[in-house]
């Protein structure tokens, strides 16, 4: 099999991947009344972790770019989506905290440009693995363990609770040791931990939908000028 043929069939993969995990939370939240805020974090985790499929292409070969396929497919939907979706749209249903489509252009849109920069630019990079677990783990679960847990209350630009920035923290540094394992077979606590601590503070500060952008930005300029 040539590494074209190959990486394309891997491509296939992540895109029945993604796609799959919008459609079953699509699923459950019409025929089970699934919380909406819960599938929205599934989706947001899920798709953040598309790029194990990184493990299974040929770096050898250009095609290893197609990597980014599912988001891509993903930034045009939204974009589309954004403007003409309706109520009972899959992704209004899965990616929306309110069911405005609107919201498809904030959060969920930086989100796959996000994906699309860091299948391309920093493929196999640690900066890309550590950005990716912060913002797909960390800023994933952070709302959920903020919202269900969250007693202590304080307020930078947007009221946050302690609990959901210590969420951040412990699992921002769980998904980026498990991106870090797999993909390069050891792990850098040291320059995750101070990507995470940093992080967990410009997401404490950022407003909403905002920390898409802020926390992988972040993580970029700290890789690049000082680690």
């Amino acid at each position: 099999m040539t590494p074209l043929i190959h990486n394309l069939l891997i491509t296939i993969a992540g895109i029945a991947y993604v796609f799959s995990v919008v459609g079953i939370m699509d699923w459950f939240v019409k025929s089970k009344n699934f919380p909406q805020d819960i599938s929205r974090k599934i989706v947001h985790i899920s798709a953040g972790s598309w790029l194990i499929f990184w493990l299974f292409y040929d770096p050898s070969h250009w095609s290893k770019y197609l990597n980014i396929a599912p988001a891509f497919i993903w930034t045009v939907l939204l974009f589309i989506k954004g403007f003409t979706a309706k109520p009972d749209d899959e992704a209004v249903k899965t990616m929306t905290r309110t069911g405005d489509r609107k919201e498809l252009l904030k959060g969920p849109l930086y989100f796959t440009i996000v994906m699309n920069l860091m299948g391309t630019v920093f493929i196999y990079q640690e900066l890309a693995l550590t950005a990716m677990g912060l913002l797909g783990w960390g800023d994933g679960l952070a709302p959920v363990f903020g919202k269900r847990f969250g007693k202590h209350k304080y307020k930078i630009l947007v009221e946050k609770s302690l609990e959901g920035s210590i969420a951040f923290l412990l699992f921002g540094i769980f998904g980026a040791s498990i991106f870090h394992f797999l993909i390069l077979g050891e792990i850098n606590f040291v320059n995750i931990l101070v990507c995470t601590l940093i992080a967990t503070v410009i997401e404490a500060a950022s407003p909403s939908d905002l920390d898409n952008f802020l926390i992988p930005l972040s993580v970029i300029v700290i890789y690049l000028s000082f680690l």
